[in-house]
Order: structure tokens, then sequence, then C-alpha cells
């Protein structure tokens, strides 16, 4: 299927391009152009209703490459992206292959069931080499995630892997048992793999921005990919039977900050921080 006009790249067949979907709305807040009209009319009026909405994705976006490198500097040189979306700046291949070290045999695997972000993914990656790759899978469902082909040709599950759920799990409804789906994960993992999460959250938010990002979130209940938010407290939970990762359960921009990092113009940091919760835990 193809749209006249679009610059995002052919649909496949059984995309459905009546309802936008929280990858290509996520791009589309990064300035990435693998979205639809469906999605940008979304991401437009979600960025008049809730304006720091953008800014929260650059930082959330940034906080995946702090995450990385702290791994990398730990040893940790896999990475299993979970919910990874629509490829866009900074992916994880990407600030791997910048950072990790010569002598080292970086592997990375994306996961997502978006049937776009995975075919953009596709023709990303061949420029890549073969140490990384891509499965369409739901992340809901670790053992064929793991059982797939692409994860156990890429990733030595007897070894450290870095798993990244980022800012994802907000749409992973309560029904779906979050903290059951992250002990099969973790039961899976190597000890001294990480978990790192990130989470948007109103916990800590002035009224007003706590109204608007609630009012954001019941709006995702008409997209492909209904929304969630959660306090600390749940939050916190999901890391029970690992060992916190420095500096622990934080807001985003409070997790090993980078003072070089690009500043947002006319913002703040302070303005986005209430709105996320990140934590990376450590497999005993």
């Amino acid at each position: 299927m193809s749209v006249q006009g679009e610059q995002a790249p052919q649909a496949p067949r059984d995309v459905d391009l009546t309802k936008p979907s929280s990858a290509r709305i996520y791009d589309w807040y990064l300035g990435g152009t693998t979205n639809y009209a469906v999605d940008r009319h979304f991401g437009a009026a979600a960025d008049e209703q809730f304006p720091l909405i953008k800014p929260l994705a650059m930082s959330n976006r940034q906080w995946l490459g702090r995450v990385v490198r702290a791994a990398l500097e730990a040893g940790i040189t896999q990475f299993l992206d979970l919910g990874s979306g629509v490829p866009s700046v900074g992916n994880v291949h990407e600030t791997v292959a910048l950072h990790a070290p010569e002598d080292s045999d970086p592997r990375v695997v994306y996961v997502d069931y978006e049937h776009v972000a995975v075919a953009h993914s596709e023709l990303l990656l061949k420029e890549h080499g073969d140490w990384a790759g891509v499965l369409r899978a739901d992340l809901r469902e670790p053992e064929t995630v793991f059982n797939s082909t692409v994860v156990n040709e890429l990733l030595d599950l007897s070894k450290p892997v870095c798993v990244l759920m980022v800012s994802v799990l907000h749409f992973v409804g309560g029904g779906d048992n979050v903290p059951g789906v992250l002990n099969r994960y973790r039961q899976r993992l190597a000890p001294g793999s990480w978990i790192a999460i990130s989470h948007i959250t109103t916990d800590d938010a002035p009224e007003d921005g706590a109204a608007q990002i609630s009012a954001l979130a019941e709006s995702y209940r008409k997209t492909q990919n209904p929304a969630w938010l959660r306090p600390r407290a749940e939050f916190e939970s999901w890391f029970e039977g690992m060992d916190p990762v420095e500096p622990g359960i934080v807001h985003l921009t409070d997790w090993r900050p980078d003072e070089e990092e690009a500043v947002f113009p006319d913002l703040e940091k302070d303005e986005v921080r209430p709105f996320y919760w990140a934590g990376v835990g450590q497999v005993r």
C-alpha cells in the first residue's frame, strides 16, 4: 500500500493506516519521516495538547544512549531492544558502533511487532553487516523472542545481555501481567545482564502538566497502542529480584546525566524531568 505524497516507505499490505501507531508517532516526535498522515495528525494534536511531548521523546532517546554507553563500559556488548520502534537518530547499533571497544564482538537485536518499523529496520541494517538484526514479534511473548532464529544466531544467552524496554511498557496493560513478562525475560538471562526500563508518569508533575499528559494518555486509547500511566511504586516493583544499577530508580534526566548533551532550545531539563521514571536492574 502506498499513499500519495508520503515520505515514508511503502507500507506492507496488511498495515492498518486508518489508526495511528505509537511507533510511527514517536518517530514523528523525533523529527523522523517514517510515518503517515494519520500519525502526523495525531502527533500534531498531541503536541498541542501537551507541548512537552517532543522534548520528552528526545530526552528519552538521550537516556537510551546513556544506558547503552554505560552497559558497554560495564563490559556488556549484547543488546536486545524490545519495542524498538521505527529506526531514528541514536539507534542502539549506531551508538554501539561508536562506543564499543575495538576488540569486542558487539551484537544487537531489535524486536517490534509494528510492520513498518520492522521493514524499515531491515532496510537500514543491510548496511551494517551481520552483527545486528531485527525480529517481528510481540515483546509480551518472551518465549517467541528467545526461540527465534535471529536471537539464537546473534546473541549468546550464556553471557550478559542488556535488555532495553525504553518508553514501551506504558503500552502494555495491567491485564498483560507486566511483572510476569519481566520475570520470564529475567529467567532466560545470564547473571550480570541488565534490564533497562523507562516509563511515563505524573507522580511529581505540576498540576497542569499532569492534567495534560493524563488527557494525552486517554487520546492514545484511540490508537493501535493504548497507553497507561503508572506511579513509582508500581514501576519500582518491576525490579524486585534484581540489583539496582546506580543511580537506581530516578527521573529520566537524573540517570547519569551527560552535561554535553544538547539542551533543548528555550527549555530547561527540569521542565521535562517529572514525567518519566527510569531504572536499570542487574540480574543476580
